[in-house]
């Protein structure tokens, strides 16, 4: 499963998966994770592109702050544009407990793994928060 990093989470994300690795789940489920920078989408690109984009390319929009708020917005965009198919947004309930609480961090894994491998009944579940 490819999993597209929010841009404000470019850190985060090193140390998350970091923690996953460290548990063993890369040799039983394949993750990658991929930066805005690779997929060469600008960090100040709409909620809405950043959606099309990882839907098109199956991935998982992994985020903590994305907009709630106005026509672009990612929840007005999964409002609109979602179907029973689509892949979910996972949002990190709270960034910095993830960064410096391993017991939340390991929380957070064992969600990630979760729906990972079961990612079919996750299909039309619009967002996600973790843990």
């Amino acid at each position: 499963m490819i999993f597209l990093i929010d841009h404000n989470l470019k850190g985060h994300a090193l140390v998350f998966f970091g923690a996953i690795a460290s548990l063993g789940w890369l040799d039983i489920v394949p993750i990658r994770f991929v930066t805005f920078a690779e997929m060469e989408l600008s960090i100040d690109s709409d909620d809405r592109v950043v959606w099309r984009l990882a839907q098109e390319n199956q991935m998982i929009l992994l985020t903590a702050n994305r907009s709630m708020k106005g026509k672009n917005s990612l929840e007005q965009v999964i409002r609109e544009e979602s179907t029973s198919v689509s892949l979910p947004v996972i949002t990190i309930g709270n960034a910095d407990k993830l960064l410096n609480d391993s017991e939340y961090r390991g929380r957070c894994v064992e969600s990630l793994i979760e729906i990972v491998l079961d990612i079919d009944s996750y299909r039309g579940a619009r967002r996600i928060f973790i843990p």
